[in-house]
């Protein structure tokens, strides 16, 4: 039996996540807010009540779809399109593995810290359209609204987890909706993989984001280097960093490749965002993927 935090100490990290959650909510915000899309992130032909648009007539259409109001208006017939109203559910998982609190540079946010970030920016945009957002593992299940943004910020906020590399969670996930998942994928690939063919099998599609910081990319370490995990389990220490340069980069390349391939063959999407690139160009990125095939 584990025994109780100390009070005092309970109290201190409570504090401290409670002080978190607004920061996370409101830069989420922010960040959403600065988003310009130019239409509708979700809108497209469907069941609906709402008018969308007018398109000329095509192959296949019945004579019952023709607005003859409109087709009166010019020599070209027009079909009246609603707009799709049925709301989707888009499932996430953010890691919060030690791997995630790496930062190469005082200036440049942790990992998770810009995972926590897209990811919750991308759940206020798909709620602002319509859509269910929740957490796998069942976590947070999906819905919306406010309150839901409230409840995934203040969980993705105090998400920890003492592993040194996380591995994603599918569990939870509802036959034929989407799903976005946000890691460094630099652990167990065998995990990812397992992750991505089982949720292929149910119909999920998503996104892989990879978030790496940019000294994981440029391994800029020469000379005498001892390499620990934010864990503290592993350690390396070498007399010749450079040496292990081509063979690391190597690796890396090898694993975006493999994560990729996975991507390519389960219907998946990858993409790979640097902690010192703009979150803008992440999240427009992202909700675009999130849009395709619904």
């Amino acid at each position: 039996m584990t025994q109780a935090a100390p009070p005092a100490s309970l109290r201190v990290r409570s504090e401290a996540e409670a002080a978190r959650l607004p920061a996370l909510l409101a830069q989420a915000r922010y960040l959403a807010g600065s988003v310009l899309l130019g239409q509708h992130g979700r809108r497209r032909a469907g069941l609906g009540d709402d008018f969308w648009q007018y398109r000329p007539v095509q192959e296949g259409d019945q004579r019952h779809q023709i607005d003859w109001r409109r087709s009166g208006r010019s020599d070209t017939e027009f079909v009246r399109e609603r707009e799709w109203q049925i709301a989707q559910t888009v499932m996430m998982w953010v890691d919060g593995a030690s791997s995630m609190l790496f930062s190469s540079d005082r200036n440049l946010p942790q990992k998770a810290d810009r995972a926590q970030l897209l990811a919750l920016a991308a759940a206020i945009l798909l709620d602002r359209g319509g859509e269910r957002v929740g957490l796998t593992g069942h976590a947070l299940p999906p819905r919306r609204g406010a309150a839901q943004i409230a409840r995934l910020a203040g969980m993705l906020a105090g998400a920890e987890s003492q592993a040194d590399y996380g591995a994603p969670d599918a569990r939870g996930l509802p036959a034929q909706s989407h799903a976005l998942f946000v890691s460094d994928f630099l652990g167990d690939f065998d995990e990812v993989h397992a992750a991505l063919t089982g949720a292929a099998d149910r119909g999920v599609r998503g996104v892989l984001m990879q978030v790496l910081d940019p000294a994981e990319e440029a391994f800029p370490y020469r000379g005498r280097a001892i390499f620990d995990s934010i864990g503290g389990t592993l350690t390396h220490e070498t007399l010749k960093a450079d040496d292990l340069r081509d063979r690391y980069l190597s690796r890396l390349a090898g694993r975006k490749d493999a994560l990729r391939r996975l991507c390519a063959a389960t219907g998946w999407q990858y993409y790979c965002h640097h902690t010192d690139a703009p979150a803008q160009v992440a999240l427009l990125w992202l909700y675009s993927a999130l849009g395709q095939g619904r």
